[in-house]
C-alpha cells in the first residue's frame, strides 16, 4: 500500500489530502502539523476573526471529523525535521521534548510548510506586548489586545499591517503605521495605489509615519515607546509587527533539494526529488503563464497549489499556471486582485479611485505595459474577476487592448477581448 506523507497542515496541505480521496487514492495519507489546531485557512486571521465577525469554527478547513472519515492520519502537534531522501523516511517529533517519535516512511512527498513572520531586530523587540500574526493563538491575543484599546503602532505598511491596522482602529486604539517605503503596498503596487490606500487609512484616523523605519522599542518589562529613524519617540502599549514572511524551507534546504527563495518547484510541482513536491508559501514555482519562476504568499495559492501538486503526485499531467490572485477587507473597502505588476510602464482606472469625505470608491485599475494588461484590480466592484483574469491572460500571452475602451466603463471588460 503507498505511503503519501504530507508535511504541513495548512490549507494548502489539507486540499491536498482532500484531492487525493477525490481522485481515488486509497493508499496512506499522513498529514503532519506542527500546531496543535486542525488546518485552518490564515484571512480570516486578519479580517473577520481578527475584527469579530467570523466565528472561530469557520475558519477551519474540514470538520473535526472528516480526517477520521477520509481515512487521512492526521498528527497534530508534530513537526517534520528532517527528510532522508535516499531512504525516503520522514524524521517527525513532538513539541515536548523534541524527541523523535517516528521515522515514517512515504512513496510520496509533499511538502507544505508555508513562512513565519520576519521578525524585528532592533533593540527592544523581546519586550512584552510586541506581536505578530500568523496563527490562531496569534489572532486570538490580538483581538483581546485591540479590545483593551491604547496606542497601537504598527510596523509596516504591507498587507498584514494595514488589515491590523484598520482592525485595530475599528475597536478604538489609536494607530501609528511606521514605514521606511513611501507609500503603503509601494513595493505591490507603486506609489499612486499605494497612495489610495494610505488615504483610505487616513480617512478613518489612521497615522502614518512614511520614509521612517523603527529603530528601537522601549520599556521596561512591557513595550511603551516605539523610536524611528527620524528622531520621534512614539507612545507604544502594543506594537504589530508585520514586515513580511519568509519560506520554511530549512527541511527542504537539508534534503538537499534546490532552494532560491523558496523550494525550487517546476509547473508541476514537482521539486529537484522527483518523488518530492512543494506546495503552498513555501514553493518557488515555475508559472509558464509569466514565463518565469515566482513564490506567491496569498491564499489562492494555498486553495489552489495543494490540489494541483496532489494530482501531480498521483501521475496526472499538471501544468500549475493560475493567474496570482489575492484579496484584502480594509474597513468598506474590499479589493480584489489578479496578475502580476512586474514591468508594468502605466495604471490605467476605470472609474475615480479618489476617496472623496471619507467614502470609499469603486473603481478597476490595470497594470499595463504597451497596451498589454499585466494584472488588475477590483475594488468594492464584484464579479469581474473571470474577465480581469481573462486580460491578464491575453496580455502574457502578448495581445494588447485599447487603453481607452480599458478607461471606460461603458465598455464591459469582456468586449476588450472581441
Amino acid at each position: 500500500m503507498p505511503v503519501y506523507v504530507i508535511i504541513g497542515a495548512g490549507l494548502a496541505g489539507a486540499k491536498a489530502a482532500e484531492t487525493l480521496r477525490a481522485e481515488g487514492f486509497t493508499g496512506d495519507i499522513v498529514l503532519v502539523g506542527s500546531e496543535r489546531e486542525r488546518p485552518y485557512e490564515r484571512p480570516p486571521l486578519s479580517k473577520g476573526y481578527l475584527q469579530g465577525s467570523t466565528e472561530l469554527t469557520k475558519v477551519y478547513v474540514h470538520d473535526p471529523e472528516w480526517y477520521d472519515a477520509q481515512g487521512v492520519d492526521l498528527r497534530l502537534g508534530t513537526t517534520a525535521t528532517s527528510i532522508d531522501p535516499r531512504a525516503r523516511v520522514v524524521s517527525l517529533t513532538t513539541g515536548e521534548g523534541q524527541d523523535v517519535v517516528a521515522a515514517q516512511p512515504y512513496d510520496k512527498l509533499l511538502i507544505a510548510t508555508g513562512a513565519s513572520p520576519r521578525p524585528l531586530r532592533v533593540e527592544g523587540a523581546d519586550l512584552g506586548g510586541v506581536h505578530y500574526l500568523r496563527t490562531v493563538a496569534d489572532s486570538q491575543a490580538l483581538r483581546n489586545t485591540f479590545a483593551r484599546g491604547g496606542d497601537v503602532v504598527i510596523v509596516g505598511a504591507g498587507w498584514i499591517g494595514l488589515e491590523t491596522a484598520a482592525a485595530a482602529r475599528q475597536a478604538g486604539c489609536a494607530v501609528t503605521v511606521v514605514e521606511p517605503d513611501p507609500t503603503p503596498l509601494y513595493r505591490t503596487f507603486g506609489p499612486a495605489v499605494g497612495e489610495i490606500f494610505a488615504s483610505l487609512h487616513r480617512a478613518h484616523g489612521v497615522e502614518f509615519r512614511l520614509g521612517a523605519s523603527v529603530q528601537a522599542l522601549r520599556g521596561t518589562s512591557d513595550v511603551r515607546e516605539v523610536v524611528t529613524s527620524e528622531g520621534e519617540v512614539l507612545p507604544a502599549t502594543d506594537v504589530v509587527v508585520g514586515i513580511g514572511a519568509s519560506p520554511n524551507v530549512e527541511i527542504g534546504r537539508t534534503a538537499g533539494l534546490e532552494i532560491a527563495d523558496g523550494i525550487v518547484v517546476d509547473a508541476s510541482l514537482r521539486t529537484s526529488d522527483p518523488d518530492i513536491y512543494a506546495a503552498g508559501d513555501v514553493a518557488e514555482a515555475v508559472n509558464p503563464l509569466l514565463g518565469r519562476r515566482i513564490r506567491v504568499e496569498h491564499w489562492a495559492n494555498a486553495l489552489n497549489g495543494g490540489p494541483a501538486a496532489a494530482r501531480a503526485m498521483l501521475g496526472q499531467d499538471v501544468v500549475y499556471d493560475r493567474v496570482p490572485y489575492f484579496f484584502t477587507d480594509q474597513f468598506d473597502l474590499g479589493m480584489e486582485f489578479s496578475g502580476d505588476v512586474a514591468g508594468h510602464d502605466q495604471v490605467v482606472y476605470r472609474g475615480d479611485p479618489a476617496i472623496h469625505r471619507a467614502v470609499t470608491p469603486e473603481f478597476l485599475a490595470f497594470w499595463v505595459e504597451q497596451g498589454r494588461v499585466l494584472a488588475g484590480m477590483n475594488v468594492n466592484v464584484w464579479d469581474v474577476t473571470e474577465e480581469i483574469q481573462a486580460l491578464v491572460r491575453a496580455g502574457q500571452a502578448g495581445r494588447a487592448v485599447d487603453l481607452g475602451r480599458l478607461a471606460d466603463p461603458k465598455i464591459p471588460l469582456s468586449d476588450l477581448l472581441s
